[in-house]
């Protein structure tokens, strides 16, 4: 089986586009969390979430072609190509179809389908646009990022809610292994900051709303006070390739996709399995494709999702999976800064995992305060440390009971 290496970086997040801000902003602890501002929260019992600020689409494509795109869409076309960028990977006729795409979306379109309803419901079908079911639809994003960027290879999306990006990410590593492409541009995308969106999450009671007067504040993964998660936006995507295909074409390397593994809770719709029993599985499973034993693992970057539920079943799943080795292994969320971007979440965070690899520095889990008894493992309080990583795994748990984890290994010729 082929290696596979991670050669291109993009993120679109609340504390900034291109990793390299976006990396530099979480090992310095800087929340992206603030009041929202995309529509009028007054009537909404939470008014914060992480948005992207200053995001400019025409950067990043025709401004005539991205005044017709949605915004999930557009994010993915940015990180898509801030990561081929960053990867110094040509795309053209010759190569165009050793090279694939998997982009998701957990929700899609929100807004765009909420416009279109007020449109139906004010004006009558006969109004609505010919692109509603287009620009609803989560595959989308992974569509026009072939037609922008011209990529004809394996196209596909998965959508598993919060651990769609890093079931992209593990099924183009597969696809890799077993050479059915030489490239992939992987992860997720997400923009569901809308009154859909937040009222939704409001009345399943996922959201904070403890702290609409400190946004910065809300998001507090593994911490006693923790009252929710915090919505955020934003996309990630990576650049996988062949370790053959990445060496002669001399691109740099962050890191080794070395594993993946997956499972399915068969619990509940929206809470995880009791004990975190799913996760436990789709860990172990990514340790025995990777070949890795659990005292090789040096870092955990953590679903992590501020709700009470989620952060103590991961934290009994870390501990059934490593044992006595849990209590040595640095553990953060990125989520504690960004939010929670949903099907983009595990994408952005596998970004930063490969950042951590790469440069031995582990981002912090801000706005640890107040220890949880239940949740007593080191999750990296506040301020990032430096360490040397090489060997870590990224989880990622999505409504409905799907399980995903990858792997990832310093990279060593």
């Amino acid at each position: 089986m082929n290696r596979v290496v991670v050669t291109g970086l993009g993120v679109v997040s609340p504390i900034g586009i291109g990793h390299k801000v976006f990396f530099d902003n979480l090992i310095a602890g800087k929340s992206g969390i603030g009041k929202i501002t995309h529509f009028d929260p007054s009537a909404f019992s939470v008014k914060i979430a992480g948005q992207v600020p200053d995001f400019d689409p025409g950067q990043f494509m025709d401004r005539k072609e991205a005044r017709k795109l949605v915004r999930f869409i557009q994010f993915a076309v940015a990180a898509a190509r801030l990561a081929v960028d960053d990867s110094n990977l040509k795309i053209n006729d010759d190569n165009a179809c050793d090279i694939g795409v998997l982009i998701g979306s957990g929700i899609g379109g929100i807004s765009y389908f909420e416009e279109q309803v007020a449109i139906l419901n004010a004006k009558g079908p006969d109004r609505l646009s010919p692109f509603a079911v287009p620009y609803m639809i989560c595959n989308m994003a992974a569509g026009i990022v072939s037609i922008q960027l011209g990529v004809k290879g394996p196209n596909s999306c998965v959508v598993t809610a919060c651990a769609t990006g890093t079931h992209n990410i593990g099924d183009s590593f597969k696809i890799l292994q077993r050479g059915d492409a030489k490239a992939m541009l992987a992860g997720g995308t997400e923009a569901s900051i809308s009154p859909m969106g937040i009222g939704s999450f409001c009345a399943a009671r996922a959201l904070s709303t403890g702290f609409n007067n400190q946004p910065q504040k809300a998001s507090r993964p593994f911490e006693k006070k923790r009252d929710g998660f915090v919505m955020g936006e934003g996309a990630g995507v990576v650049v996988l390739e062949t370790l053959d295909h990445a060496r002669s074409r001399g691109a740099k390397i962050y890191a080794e996709i070395v594993g993946y593994g997956m499972s399915g809770d068969a619990y509940h719709i929206t809470a995880p399995a009791p004990g975190g029993e799913g996760a436990v599985r789709a860990i172990q499973a990514a340790l025995k494709d990777a070949k890795l034993k659990p005292e090789d693992i040096d870092y955990v970057n953590a679903h992590g999702t501020s709700t009470e539920l989620n952060d103590k079943f991961e934290t009994m799943a870390i501990k059934a999976v490593f044992g006595e080795h849990a209590k040595k292994l640095a553990i953060s969320s990125n989520k504690s800064m960004v939010g929670h971007l949903l099907g983009a979440a595990g994408a952005i965070e596998l970004v930063a995992t490969a950042l951590t690899i790469k440069n031995d520095k582990v981002p912090p889990t801000i706005n640890y305060d107040e220890p949880d008894p239940e949740c007593d493992l080191n999750y990296v309080p506040n301020q990032a440390k430096m360490m040397k990583v090489g060997a870590a795994v990224s989880n990622s748990f999505g409504f409905g009971g799907h399980n995903a984890v990858l792997a990832i290994k310093k990279y060593e010729a």
